[in-house]
């Protein structure tokens, strides 16, 4: 009896400290995830930060490469797009593009931004609201420097609405619409049989969206007064503040740590490998797009090699999580000679005035970022994934198929509708300034003031 007593006991012990055992490595699981969880709002809100300083990037950029005289319309223009672009991707936007969705079209769940941040937790769902809220500002801020001092500001402030009302969040539904609640927001574009169209930041969806809404712009608009002479040749039309051009590149290029690597939305070592094929692929595009210079025009050209940096961060946008950072160096050499090539073209040949070469940059570099991952990913090398789906990888041309039809959908919705838009505005309210006030600067024109008052120099050309 006392043996058969002795048993139970030990056997009750054992119990005991299996229990306690298990409920303690319960607890340590639960405490793991809740840190887990915590970096992860922590670096998203940071990369968040990091895209919004991107606004002031590009509004140095934008002012350098223009002239002194409409630099208070280039900088009001920047604060208003993101300004005017929250509220809208707040109240309508953020629901078009993450909101469930059956038909993988559209989200549901309009002015619903409290539902969708129930579902997707409050912590977190602000948190993404933020994130992609910088990223809607980042493609309506493009369409600014293609469409430089020879815009009506209220014009500007019309078409910023309707970009991010409507524009980006819709396409974005179509591309990244399963971010937030999975499978009940994805969009047709993430369920091609060819393989889910890939662009992991944005080559696509953010930069050529408002590259191609810019290419829409500039051409409705018409060049500047002086642009092009009655021979038809165009003429240079220099930036007054190549340093203010030079510090702008920089922000963005440190802003694109939070882009790229941001868009994990995880606090884990994939942060930093991003980081690398980011930064190659910009070093590469600076430098190449300086060599192509220096061979076409004899002279190592500053504002090229400043667009070639750029231009490599654009290309490697989409598929900067899924290639080696040897290919992201050959996506940013490419992107470098690319964009010198462009910028020649749009400007000699199809006569489009693009002050800064965003068309170029954020459109015909996006576009080729974008089928870089139809090209050079490798998921297998990199451990992310069980086959690489890039065609010098082994992976066919499946993806590549599935890159063309996404960025060829994006071309006919953001250059389709910007040109109608545009149409509209300029049929209506107006779109462009009389000459009289783009010979005297939209600065006193559109907002009774000079950026650098008692050093202006007002020019006729």
């Amino acid at each position: 009896m006392k043996n058969m007593t002795g048993k139970l006991m030990l056997v009750l012990m054992a119990i005991l400290v299996t229990v306690g055992t298990g409920v303690a490595w319960a607890e340590e699981v639960s405490e793991v995830e809740t840190l887990q969880n915590n970096v992860n709002i922590v670096w998203t809100l940071l990369a968040a930060v990091l895209v919004f300083f991107m606004q002031a990037g590009f509004a140095m950029v934008e002012t350098g490469f223009t002239r002194a005289k409409n630099a208070v319309n280039i900088l009001m223009k920047n604060v208003m797009d993101f300004s005017v672009g929250s509220l809208a991707f707040f109240l309508v936007g953020f629901g078009l593009m993450f909101g469930a969705s059956k038909s993988g079209i559209i989200g549901t769940d309009l002015f619903g931004i409290g539902s969708i941040v129930k579902e997707g937790g409050a912590a977190w769902g602000y948190t993404f609201l933020i994130f992609q809220t910088v990223f809607c500002a980042t493609a309506a801020t493009i369409v600014s420097g293609a469409m430089a001092e020879r815009t009506k500001f209220s014009a500007y402030l019309v078409y910023s609405l309707f970009i991010s009302l409507l524009i980006y969040p819709i396409f974005g539904k179509w591309a990244w619409g399963s971010l937030f609640l999975g499978d009940a927001g994805a969009g047709w574009l993430e369920g091609l049989k060819t393989g889910g169209f890939c662009d992991f930041a944005g080559s696509t969806v953010v930069h050529s969206v408002g590259g191609w809404l810019a290419l829409a712009g500039a051409l409705i608009l018409g060049p500047r007064t002086g642009k092009y002479g009655l021979d038809k040749q165009p003429k240079a039309i220099l930036g007054h503040n190549i340093p203010l051009a030079a510090l702008g590149v920089f922000i963005l290029w440190m802003g694109w740590f939070g882009f790229n690597p941001g868009s994990t939305t995880v606090g884990d070592g994939e942060i930093g490998r991003v980081a690398v094929t980011t930064n190659l692929a910009a070093a590469a595009g600076a430098i190449f797009a300086m060599i192509t210079s220096w061979v076409m025009f004899k002279k190592a050209d500053a504002s090229m090699t400043l667009n070639g940096a750029l231009a490599g961060l654009v290309a490697i946008t989409a598929p900067c999580y899924t290639v080696t950072p040897m290919a992201s160096v050959i996506i940013g050499v490419l992107a470098g000679i690319l964009v010198v090539l462009s910028v020649v073209f749009i400007d000699r040949v199809l006569k489009i005035d693009d002050p800064v070469g965003a068309v170029s940059v954020h459109g015909v570099c996006g576009l080729f970022g974008t089928l870089s991952c139809g090209l050079f990913n490798a998921e297998a090398v990199l451990g992310i994934g069980e086959a690489n789906s890039g065609l010098f990888y082994g992976g066919g041309v499946s993806q590549l198929i599935s890159q063309f039809i996404g960025a060829g959908t994006a071309f006919v919705w953001a250059f389709g509708l910007g040109v109608a838009l545009f149409l509209i505005i300029k049929k209506t309210m107006g779109l462009r300034v009389s000459v009289d006030e783009e010979l005297r600067g939209l600065d006193l024109g559109e907002h009774g003031m000079e950026a650098y008052n008692g050093f202006q120099i007002f020019t006729t050309h």
